[in-house]
């Protein structure tokens, strides 16, 4: 996996926690997340990489199902509850199904 799809993920993992609407402490999730976020790119600067770019093109582009399974990599990242992991889960399966019905 390389620096620029790992970071990819992990803007998109934020990006479907900022989803979880129903979860009543994602703002901390979040903040953690961001945090984490702010020290990757730190610690692994990307020459000719336009991270503003790619985290607005992932925000706008990417599919909801797929923000939320990249949430999933965040989450066991940043070891945290699993009571969201679960409710990631189920959002997933629901989409899924929903998909699957259409």
């Amino acid at each position: 996996m390389t620096l620029q799809d790992e970071f990819k993920y992990l803007v998109g993992g934020y990006y479907g926690i900022m989803e979880m609407d129903e979860y009543d402490l994602k703002v901390y999730i979040l903040k953690d997340i961001e945090n984490y976020i702010r020290d990757f790119v730190r610690e692994n600067p990307i020459s000719n990489f336009d991270y503003k770019k790619e985290a607005m093109e992932i925000c706008d582009k990417m599919p909801l199902i797929t923000k939320l399974q990249d949430s999933l990599l965040v989450l066991y990242k940043i070891d945290a509850p699993m009571d969201l992991v679960f409710m990631v889960k189920s959002r997933i399966k629901e989409l899924h199904k929903h998909k699957h019905n259409t």
